[in-house]
């Protein structure tokens, strides 16, 4: 991508073109370009109305909105059917309708349960509740310390005693990208199911959901440049029909009576109550931009600033990144510690540069823990920012240690 294409893109978003902070933590969520906002607005302005309840034509055109919404999720993960699309709040909530739903009904004390130890906490904690309450075992995936996943580790944890593999396709704090064909061949030829956490990938990479043959894909709306309060559970067709509601109220009914109730046909079946239907208008906005752009634009920039930023980060003695050595491994995201400061410090030093970067545990605390530290830095670049704002970012970082007393 020239430095002409990148900028006419960052005129597209009103924080780029307003705001002085270069901000680094797409990793956390993406901003928003105009087009998403205006779709936004545009439903709000002319079809607000409550989908799939009025039969009067502003109910329907809202209706039709929300269905084009899910038509165009369906052709982004290239799944079967849109009945094979629901939409929920976030990744999190689509994690945890399937251990609810899935997870609680078919699994059982004889089960294991496989997660990685690189999970966000949205993609174990409800394993872990699964575990608890069903009886089954949990058995955690040991990644090396560039957060890889040796194939020795896989086909010593999964076997035929697995249920059930749960496993981000990219780690919010390597930015590895994890071999998903490997481990869904190897669940399912020992009878298991994937649910694999799409959170980060989704903003950055092609996801063929037939192709990899996945069971379930959870993904939110707010890291591609969607609205916040938007996100998607892909499942396969066969596997949501024989699970039961995860909510129950409003729409997600066909029949009820005072002692017997049927279930609306999928999607609806998982998507009770008044739906968010102007966030899946905003999402599918931001989808066709993110795809009008294209996929090897995205990831060449991607790249080039990732490699920027590591190569000078890894030209001061006293920083250390966490993760593999080459920058197409990182899918964007940084993750580092340096000698004597605190993550928390930091960020706030790199803030009052007007550089905004994460610091923390990054929700996944047992991979800390995994890794001997208890909190890192982490900068998380997208095709939107710029060598300038990235050179900011190595300039806040090389002041770090003088500016907490050091002398360097």
């Amino acid at each position: 991508m020239t430095q002409q294409e990148m900028m006419n893109y960052r005129a597209d978003f009103p924080l780029l073109r307003e705001s002085k902070v270069a901000y680094l933590d797409n990793a956390a969520t993406s901003q928003r370009p105009d087009c998403v906002l205006d779709a936004q607005r545009k439903f709000y302005e002319t079809h607000n109305a409550n989908p799939l309840r009025g039969l009067y034509q502003l109910g329907m055109d809202a209706t039709e909105d929300y269905a084009a919404a899910r038509e165009t999720v369906r052709r982004f993960l290239n799944a079967k059917s849109d009945s094979e699309i629901i939409f929920t709040r976030n990744a999190t909530e689509s994690l945890n309708l399937v251990a609810y739903s899935y997870g609680l009904h078919r699994i059982g004390p004889e089960d294991e349960i496989v997660v990685s130890i690189a999970e966000h906490h949205s993609n174990m904690l409800p394993w872990r509740m699964v575990a608890r309450q069903t009886g089954a075992t949990l058995r955690y995936l040991e990644c090396t310390p560039d957060g890889s996943l040796p194939m020795a580790e896989l086909e010593a944890k999964i076997t035929d005693k697995t249920a059930l593999v749960a496993v981000a396709q990219v780690s919010n704090v390597f930015g590895r990208t994890n071999p998903m064909d490997t481990i869904i061949d190897l669940a399912h030829k020992h009878g298991a199911v994937v649910v694999m956490d799409a959170a980060q990938s989704a903003p950055h990479m092609p996801i063929d959901v037939q192709a990899l043959g996945v069971d379930f894909v959870a993904f939110s709306g707010h890291k591609l440049m969607g609205p916040m309060g938007i996100g998607v559970l892909y499942g396969k067709e066969e596997l949501l029909e024989e699970m039961p509601p995860f909510l129950s109220g409003g729409e997600m009914i066909e029949y009820v009576t005072r002692d017997k109730v049927t279930y609306a046909p999928l999607p609806h079946k998982f998507e009770a109550g008044t739906v968010n239907a102007a966030g899946a208008v905003g999402l599918a906005a931001a989808i066709d931009y993110l795809t009008a752009i294209g996929w090897d634009k995205l990831h060449a920039q991607e790249v080039a600033l990732t490699d920027f930023a590591l190569q000078g980060l890894r030209a001061m003695p006293y920083v250390h990144v966490i993760g593999a050595e080459k920058a197409e491994e990182h899918c964007g995201i940084l993750t580092f510690t340096v000698d004597g400061v605190h993550p928390h410090d930091i960020s706030a030093i790199l803030d009052a540069a007007d550089v905004a970067i994460r610091a923390g545990h990054h929700c996944a605390q047992p991979l800390m823990q995994h890794l001997g530290t208890p909190s890192t830095a982490r900068a998380s670049l997208f095709f939107y920012n710029t060598e300038e704002e990235v050179q900011r970012f190595l300039d806040a970082v090389a002041s770090l240690r003088r500016q907490m007393g050091y002398g360097e």
